[in-house]
């Protein structure tokens, strides 16, 4: 008996490894395109745009209904004949570049792209000038005279 306990106990890990490894994905079944290749696409788009209510997750992960109206949208204008980028270029003309999960690079998102590298390069930069300083004041400073002169007497003295 005591020794189902440890098998019973890895068996539970294990199978909650599996339930946290399966994507927890939003979209209803009602949802989903008959053509597959259309599905894939849409799902391939709606990975990348936020959820306007969530904003950490993606229109595909989120249960928010205004996911749900978002990704029924994108897979509308696949149907209607829409490339990927006019989707999304059209979602963005809706509601805006904060819709987009990665950013695109324009002049007005530079600082988003280039604020993280300038910001480490000069923490690194301070930390370089103030391991420099404490090193060049790291060294000893000469003995005075009388210092000396009670070193030597120490020294004769043992």
């Amino acid at each position: 008996m005591a020794r189902r306990k440890p098998l019973f106990a890895l068996a539970f890990g294990l199978w909650i490894l599996v339930l946290a490894a399966v994507p927890a994905g939003a979209v209803q079944p009602d949802e989903i395109l008959a053509d597959p290749s259309l599905e894939a696409r849409a799902r391939a788009i709606s990975a990348g745009l936020r959820c306007l209510v969530c904003q950490n997750q993606s229109i595909d992960d989120s249960d928010a209904p205004l996911a749900r109206d978002l990704r029924l949208l994108v897979r509308e204008r696949l149907q209607q004949g829409d490339s990927d980028g006019e989707v999304v270029d059209f979602i963005v003309a809706r509601y805006g570049e904060f819709v987009l999960l990665k950013p695109r690079f324009t002049w007005t998102t530079a600082l988003l792209w280039f604020a993280t590298p300038a910001v480490l390069a000069a923490a690194l930069v301070l930390i370089w000038l103030a391991y420099r300083r404490r090193a060049g004041s790291a060294g000893l400073a000469p003995l005075s005279a009388s210092e000396k002169r009670r070193l030597k007497r120490l020294l004769d003295e043992s």
